[in-house]
Protein backbone atom coordinates (compact mmCIF):
# COMPACT_ATOMS: atom_id res chain seq x y z
CA UNK A 1 0.00 0.00 0.00
CA UNK A 2 1.40 3.40 -0.95
CA UNK A 3 0.73 6.46 1.19
CA UNK A 4 1.15 9.93 -0.32
CA UNK A 5 1.64 12.81 2.05
CA UNK A 6 0.99 16.39 0.99
CA UNK A 7 3.06 19.00 2.76
CA UNK A 8 1.76 22.59 2.88
CA UNK A 9 4.19 25.47 3.10
CA UNK A 10 3.14 28.74 4.64
CA UNK A 11 4.50 31.75 2.80
CA UNK A 12 6.76 33.78 5.10
CA UNK A 13 5.48 37.24 6.00
CA UNK A 14 7.68 40.33 5.82
CA UNK A 15 8.14 41.86 9.27
CA UNK A 16 9.16 45.53 9.38
CA UNK A 17 11.04 46.43 12.55
CA UNK A 18 10.32 49.74 14.25
CA UNK A 19 13.27 51.77 15.44
CA UNK A 20 11.36 53.61 18.17
CA UNK A 21 12.44 51.50 21.13
CA UNK A 22 13.84 47.99 21.83
CA UNK A 23 11.28 45.21 22.26
CA UNK A 24 10.55 43.98 25.75
CA UNK A 25 11.75 40.51 26.65
CA UNK A 26 8.27 39.00 26.37
CA UNK A 27 7.69 40.64 23.00
CA UNK A 28 11.04 39.37 21.69
CA UNK A 29 10.14 35.81 22.64
CA UNK A 30 6.74 36.11 21.02
CA UNK A 31 8.32 37.49 17.86
CA UNK A 32 10.84 34.63 17.73
CA UNK A 33 8.06 32.06 18.10
CA UNK A 34 6.03 33.75 15.38
CA UNK A 35 8.97 33.80 12.97
CA UNK A 36 9.70 30.10 13.68
CA UNK A 37 6.09 29.18 13.00
CA UNK A 38 6.05 31.15 9.75
CA UNK A 39 9.34 29.71 8.43
CA UNK A 40 9.07 27.16 5.62
CA UNK A 41 9.43 23.54 6.76
CA UNK A 42 11.28 20.75 4.96
CA UNK A 43 9.18 17.64 4.28
CA UNK A 44 10.40 14.28 5.66
CA UNK A 45 10.87 11.63 3.03
CA UNK A 46 10.43 7.89 3.65
CA UNK A 47 13.20 5.56 2.54
CA UNK A 48 12.77 4.08 -0.92
CA UNK A 49 11.86 0.49 -1.66
CA UNK A 50 14.57 -2.10 -1.08
CA UNK A 51 16.50 -3.51 -4.03
CA UNK A 52 16.34 -7.33 -3.97
CA UNK A 53 18.63 -10.03 -5.24
CA UNK A 54 17.14 -13.14 -6.84
CA UNK A 55 17.25 -16.87 -6.24
CA UNK A 56 15.71 -19.15 -8.84
CA UNK A 57 14.46 -22.40 -7.28
CA UNK A 58 13.31 -25.23 -9.53
CA UNK A 59 12.35 -28.63 -8.14
CA UNK A 60 13.44 -31.81 -9.89
CA UNK A 61 11.96 -35.29 -9.61
CA UNK A 62 13.80 -38.28 -8.19
CA UNK A 63 14.61 -39.19 -11.80
CA UNK A 64 17.45 -36.68 -11.36
CA UNK A 65 19.05 -38.88 -8.67
CA UNK A 66 21.14 -42.02 -8.90
CA UNK A 67 20.84 -45.11 -6.71
CA UNK A 68 22.75 -43.38 -3.87
CA UNK A 69 20.33 -40.42 -3.97
CA UNK A 70 22.97 -38.07 -5.43
CA UNK A 71 22.42 -36.06 -8.63
CA UNK A 72 23.27 -38.14 -11.68
CA UNK A 73 26.31 -37.24 -13.74
CA UNK A 74 23.98 -36.10 -16.55
CA UNK A 75 22.18 -33.70 -14.21
CA UNK A 76 25.44 -32.31 -12.88
CA UNK A 77 26.78 -31.79 -16.38
CA UNK A 78 23.57 -30.13 -17.58
CA UNK A 79 23.58 -27.53 -14.81
CA UNK A 80 27.27 -26.91 -14.18
CA UNK A 81 27.42 -28.74 -10.85
CA UNK A 82 31.03 -29.64 -10.09
CA UNK A 83 31.36 -29.62 -6.29
CA UNK A 84 31.28 -32.62 -4.00
CA UNK A 85 28.51 -33.09 -1.45
CA UNK A 86 28.46 -30.84 1.62
CA UNK A 87 26.16 -31.64 4.51
CA UNK A 88 24.03 -29.22 6.47
CA UNK A 89 21.36 -29.76 9.10
CA UNK A 90 18.58 -27.41 10.07
CA UNK A 91 15.35 -27.00 11.99
CA UNK A 92 12.56 -24.45 11.83
CA UNK A 93 11.16 -23.14 15.08
CA UNK A 94 7.45 -22.44 15.47
CA UNK A 95 4.56 -23.25 17.78
CA UNK A 96 2.39 -26.30 17.19
CA UNK A 97 -0.23 -23.92 15.76
CA UNK A 98 2.44 -22.40 13.43
CA UNK A 99 1.77 -18.86 14.65
CA UNK A 100 5.00 -17.45 13.22
CA UNK A 101 4.28 -18.97 9.82
CA UNK A 102 0.79 -17.48 9.85
CA UNK A 103 2.39 -14.03 10.09
CA UNK A 104 4.84 -14.74 7.27
CA UNK A 105 7.82 -15.25 9.58
CA UNK A 106 10.21 -18.20 9.64
CA UNK A 107 12.91 -18.83 12.22
CA UNK A 108 15.63 -21.28 11.26
CA UNK A 109 18.65 -22.75 13.00
CA UNK A 110 21.18 -24.28 10.60
CA UNK A 111 24.53 -26.01 11.03
CA UNK A 112 26.95 -26.53 8.17
CA UNK A 113 29.83 -28.90 8.80
CA UNK A 114 32.82 -27.04 10.24
CA UNK A 115 30.91 -23.77 10.70
CA UNK A 116 29.15 -21.86 13.44
CA UNK A 117 25.39 -22.20 13.82
CA UNK A 118 23.38 -19.83 11.63
CA UNK A 119 20.27 -18.23 13.12
CA UNK A 120 18.04 -16.86 10.36
CA UNK A 121 14.94 -14.72 10.89
CA UNK A 122 12.95 -14.19 7.69
CA UNK A 123 9.78 -12.25 6.84
CA UNK A 124 7.98 -13.20 3.63
CA UNK A 125 5.70 -11.12 1.40
CA UNK A 126 3.75 -12.76 -1.45
CA UNK A 127 4.31 -11.54 -5.00
CA UNK A 128 1.03 -11.46 -6.90
CA UNK A 129 1.02 -11.84 -10.69
CA UNK A 130 4.75 -11.16 -10.92
CA UNK A 131 4.39 -7.63 -9.53
CA UNK A 132 7.58 -7.45 -7.48
CA UNK A 133 7.36 -3.65 -7.16
CA UNK A 134 3.97 -3.91 -5.46
CA UNK A 135 5.37 -6.45 -2.98
CA UNK A 136 8.34 -4.18 -2.27
CA UNK A 137 5.97 -1.27 -1.62
CA UNK A 138 3.94 -3.41 0.79
CA UNK A 139 7.17 -4.37 2.56
CA UNK A 140 8.24 -0.72 2.70
CA UNK A 141 4.99 0.18 4.49
CA UNK A 142 5.78 -2.57 7.02
CA UNK A 143 9.21 -1.09 7.74
CA UNK A 144 11.33 -3.16 5.36
CA UNK A 145 12.91 -0.56 3.08
CA UNK A 146 16.23 0.40 1.54
CA UNK A 147 17.27 2.17 4.73
CA UNK A 148 17.24 -1.00 6.82
CA UNK A 149 20.64 -2.54 6.20
CA UNK A 150 20.08 -5.26 8.80
CA UNK A 151 17.90 -7.23 6.39
CA UNK A 152 18.69 -8.63 2.94
CA UNK A 153 15.88 -8.51 0.38
CA UNK A 154 15.53 -11.45 -1.99
CA UNK A 155 12.97 -12.71 -4.47
CA UNK A 156 12.62 -16.49 -4.50
CA UNK A 157 11.53 -17.41 -8.02
CA UNK A 158 10.07 -20.88 -8.26
CA UNK A 159 8.43 -22.83 -11.06
CA UNK A 160 5.20 -20.81 -10.91
CA UNK A 161 5.48 -18.71 -7.77
CA UNK A 162 7.52 -15.75 -6.56
CA UNK A 163 8.00 -14.69 -2.94
CA UNK A 164 9.75 -11.60 -1.57
CA UNK A 165 11.65 -12.15 1.66
CA UNK A 166 13.68 -10.06 4.08
CA UNK A 167 16.14 -11.98 6.24
CA UNK A 168 18.65 -11.20 8.93
CA UNK A 169 21.22 -13.68 10.16
CA UNK A 170 23.10 -14.11 13.41
CA UNK A 171 25.56 -16.78 14.51
CA UNK A 172 26.19 -18.94 17.53
CA UNK A 173 29.32 -20.85 18.42
CA UNK A 174 29.36 -24.52 17.46
CA UNK A 175 31.88 -25.36 20.17
CA UNK A 176 31.13 -28.83 21.47
CA UNK A 177 29.14 -29.84 18.36
CA UNK A 178 30.82 -31.97 15.71
CA UNK A 179 29.85 -32.27 12.06
CA UNK A 180 26.34 -30.94 11.54
CA UNK A 181 25.06 -31.96 14.98
CA UNK A 182 22.13 -29.89 16.23
CA UNK A 183 21.29 -28.78 19.78
CA UNK A 184 18.21 -29.94 21.66
CA UNK A 185 15.01 -28.10 20.88
CA UNK A 186 15.17 -26.27 24.21
CA UNK A 187 18.77 -25.13 23.74
CA UNK A 188 18.19 -23.96 20.18
CA UNK A 189 15.08 -22.06 21.24
CA UNK A 190 17.03 -20.29 23.99
CA UNK A 191 19.63 -19.10 21.47
CA UNK A 192 16.95 -17.86 19.08
CA UNK A 193 15.03 -16.02 21.80
CA UNK A 194 18.18 -14.31 23.06
CA UNK A 195 19.10 -13.10 19.55
CA UNK A 196 15.63 -12.20 18.29
CA UNK A 197 15.65 -9.04 16.12
CA UNK A 198 13.47 -6.07 17.05
CA UNK A 199 11.15 -6.29 14.06
CA UNK A 200 10.07 -9.81 14.98
CA UNK A 201 10.11 -9.24 18.73
CA UNK A 202 7.39 -6.60 18.52
CA UNK A 203 5.73 -7.68 15.27
CA UNK A 204 2.03 -7.74 16.20
CA UNK A 205 2.36 -6.07 19.56
CA UNK A 206 5.00 -5.45 22.21
CA UNK A 207 6.96 -8.69 22.83
CA UNK A 208 4.58 -10.77 20.67
CA UNK A 209 7.40 -12.30 18.65
CA UNK A 210 9.57 -13.03 21.67
CA UNK A 211 6.67 -14.68 23.50
CA UNK A 212 5.82 -16.73 20.42
CA UNK A 213 9.40 -17.95 19.88
CA UNK A 214 9.57 -18.81 23.59
CA UNK A 215 6.56 -21.07 23.04
CA UNK A 216 8.03 -22.65 19.89
CA UNK A 217 9.74 -25.98 19.32
CA UNK A 218 12.10 -27.40 16.73
CA UNK A 219 10.46 -28.78 13.60
CA UNK A 220 13.20 -31.11 12.42
CA UNK A 221 16.08 -31.51 12.31
CA UNK A 222 16.64 -32.52 8.71
CA UNK A 223 20.00 -33.08 7.05
CA UNK A 224 20.58 -32.24 3.40
CA UNK A 225 23.44 -32.67 0.97
CA UNK A 226 24.32 -29.73 -1.25
CA UNK A 227 26.31 -29.81 -4.49
CA UNK A 228 27.69 -26.51 -5.84
CA UNK A 229 28.75 -25.10 -9.19
CA UNK A 230 28.12 -22.37 -11.75
CA UNK A 231 25.77 -22.24 -14.72
CA UNK A 232 24.78 -19.60 -17.24
CA UNK A 233 24.48 -16.17 -15.69
CA UNK A 234 24.93 -17.50 -12.15
CA UNK A 235 28.22 -18.34 -10.48
CA UNK A 236 26.25 -19.64 -7.47
CA UNK A 237 24.41 -22.73 -8.69
CA UNK A 238 23.51 -25.63 -6.43
CA UNK A 239 21.45 -28.78 -6.06
CA UNK A 240 20.14 -29.64 -2.60
CA UNK A 241 18.95 -33.17 -1.92
CA UNK A 242 16.80 -33.24 1.20
CA UNK A 243 15.39 -36.48 2.66
CA UNK A 244 12.17 -35.89 4.62
CA UNK A 245 9.82 -38.22 6.43
CA UNK A 246 6.85 -39.34 4.36
CA UNK A 247 3.48 -37.62 4.64
CA UNK A 248 2.13 -40.50 6.72
CA UNK A 249 4.96 -40.26 9.23
CA UNK A 250 6.92 -43.20 7.88
CA UNK A 251 9.31 -43.80 5.01
CA UNK A 252 11.51 -41.24 3.28
CA UNK A 253 10.85 -38.87 0.42
CA UNK A 254 13.52 -36.90 -1.41
CA UNK A 255 13.16 -33.23 -2.27
CA UNK A 256 15.53 -32.14 -5.04
CA UNK A 257 15.97 -28.39 -5.42
CA UNK A 258 18.00 -26.79 -8.20
CA UNK A 259 18.85 -23.15 -7.46
CA UNK A 260 20.73 -20.19 -8.92
CA UNK A 261 21.52 -16.84 -7.29
CA UNK A 262 21.98 -13.55 -9.14
CA UNK A 263 21.65 -9.81 -8.53
CA UNK A 264 19.89 -9.20 -11.86
CA UNK A 265 16.19 -9.59 -12.63
CA UNK A 266 16.99 -10.16 -16.31
CA UNK A 267 19.50 -12.88 -15.48
CA UNK A 268 17.06 -14.50 -13.07
CA UNK A 269 14.37 -14.56 -15.76
CA UNK A 270 16.75 -16.22 -18.22
CA UNK A 271 17.96 -18.75 -15.65
CA UNK A 272 14.37 -19.58 -14.72
CA UNK A 273 13.29 -20.20 -18.30
CA UNK A 274 16.45 -22.03 -19.33
CA UNK A 275 16.50 -24.33 -16.28
CA UNK A 276 12.86 -25.30 -16.81
CA UNK A 277 13.51 -25.98 -20.50
CA UNK A 278 16.55 -28.19 -19.83
CA UNK A 279 14.88 -30.09 -16.99
CA UNK A 280 11.71 -30.60 -19.02
CA UNK A 281 13.61 -31.83 -22.06
CA UNK A 282 15.40 -34.45 -19.95
CA UNK A 283 12.39 -35.63 -17.96
CA UNK A 284 13.67 -34.25 -14.65
CA UNK A 285 11.24 -31.36 -14.06
CA UNK A 286 8.78 -31.36 -11.17
CA UNK A 287 5.78 -29.37 -12.36
CA UNK A 288 5.11 -27.32 -9.25
CA UNK A 289 6.69 -25.58 -6.26
CA UNK A 290 7.72 -27.54 -3.17
CA UNK A 291 8.04 -25.15 -0.23
CA UNK A 292 10.63 -26.77 2.03
CA UNK A 293 9.83 -24.58 5.02
CA UNK A 294 6.17 -25.50 4.94
CA UNK A 295 6.95 -29.17 4.32
CA UNK A 296 9.22 -29.37 7.37
CA UNK A 297 6.82 -27.43 9.59
CA UNK A 298 3.98 -29.76 8.62
CA UNK A 299 5.85 -33.08 8.89
CA UNK A 300 8.04 -32.63 11.98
Amino acid sequence: MTFTRTFRRTSPRTVTARAARPAAAGSAVALAVAVALLAPTSPAYAASNAVPTYEVKINLTVAALDASHAPTSAVKSAFGITGSAKARSYSYYDTDALELDAEGWSVRLRHKSGSSFEETYKKRFPVANGDIDAALTTADAAGFDSGDTNYDAEVDWGYAKQTLSFSTEKSHSASGYSGTAMPTSTTGRTWLVNDIPGKLEDWRSAAWGKTTVQASRAHGPVTAKVYGGAWGASDDASIEVLPVVGAGGTGTEYVVELSFKTDSYADAADLHDDAIAVAEANGWLFHGDILKTQLILDRY
